[in-house]
């Protein structure tokens, strides 16, 4: 996959990017494909499911992927309301989205696809971060921090007398459920007084623009962006400072914000053969190779976990493994039992 076509696509998030390739005689090269697949949900997902409908398409020119970016949550809504094929989850789903997706008479196939390493990111000119603790964290984020912790020199003795300038992602996103979960102790909870966008783009734009900036994202858009934000290490409690790396999470050091990403399918769709040759190609050995490419990002799960997974997509294996949402740490060895 070249950089270009993936620069293209990245460009398409504020709503949906839609791809089908020129024809040609390099289209549907593995038979004939028609059909439209929609794809909402995760920017975080994004990259990944984007580099995934690019590569497809190449193969099966009559078959156009939609992928467009409203949150976990704003995707789910979307899958609930059976406006989508596919919705991408930076989360496990949570208890109330299952039930209003079963109450609309729907079942889905949950597809873990990769790891991530949600990234705490500083202005390149912050000369006073080296590294930040779980608990500096937590004092600057949960919600009794609202209008009361506002100064750098509030976090640590030592840092400047300068505002914080807070970006994070906007409450219907997966990432922030996640980061709050993981820093504060409880999903949604958080102060409020910060600038929030669904676009990590934006969030990129704003930290790069105040030198006393912090924010957090996906780890693709930092590896993306280091040009322009600053990844910071994190101490999750033992004295150990952790840089945000492919290495680090893969080896599961980066903690607590190392986390698994997810796509969901409808079942029904999953019976188009068009959604079913998608499917099975993003879990291919052909394409998550790329998952780790510098041009996504993330960190590619074992081949035999995407067997598995592939296996339980063939099976069609209704519902999620994860009954009470995200779990801070957990494995996904739950997938090949």
């Amino acid at each position: 996959m070249s950089r270009r076509r993936f620069t293209f696509a990245a460009a398409g998030l504020a709503g949906f990017v839609l791809l089908a390739a020129c024809g040609g005689d390099d289209g549907d090269t593995e038979g004939e494909l028609k059909g439209d697949i929609i794809v909402d949900g995760s920017s975080t997902v994004f990259p990944i499911t984007m580099a995934a409908a690019e590569e497809f398409s190449l193969k099966h020119s009559g078959v156009r992927v939609s992928v467009g970016v409203s949150g976990t949550g704003g995707g789910f809504k979307k899958f609930a309301a059976g406006e989508t094929d596919i919705s991408d989850a930076s989360r496990p789903i949570k208890p109330s989205e299952a039930e209003a997706i079963a109450a609309a008479g729907f079942e889905y196939i949950e597809i873990p696809v990769a790891y991530d390493g949600l990234t705490v990111v500083v202005n390149p000119e912050n000369d006073w971060v080296a590294c930040l603790t779980v608990d500096e964290l937590k004092k600057m984020w949960e919600p009794a921090a609202q209008r009361t912790i506002t100064n750098w020199n509030q976090i640590r003795d030592g840092f400047p007398d300068l505002p914080l300038d807070l970006f994070a992602p906007g409450v219907d996103s997966g990432t922030f459920d996640y980061f709050t979960e993981a820093i504060v102790g409880a999903a949604q909870s958080s102060r409020g007084d910060f600038q929030a966008s669904e676009d990590d783009n934006v969030l990129v734009t704003g930290v790069s623009g105040s030198r006393s900036a912090i924010g957090y994202f996906g780890l693709s858009y930092y590896v993306e962006n280091t040009d322009k934000v600053r990844g910071v290490p994190i101490d999750s409690g033992n004295g150990t400072c952790v840089e945000p790396t492919f290495a680090t999470v893969a080896d599961g050091s980066y903690q607590p914000l190392s986390r698994p990403i997810f796509i969901y399918v409808r079942k029904d769709a999953a019976e188009r053969p068009e959604v079913d040759a998608f499917i099975k190609y993003y879990l291919s050995p052909e394409f998550t190779p790329l998952i780790s490419s510098p041009e996504v990002g993330y960190v590619q799960l074992s081949n035999e976990l995407y067997a598995a997974l592939t296996q339980r997509f063939a099976d069609r294996v209704n519902g999620t493994l994860w009954p009470n949402g995200a779990e801070v740490g957990a494995s996904l060895d739950r997938y090949m039992q």
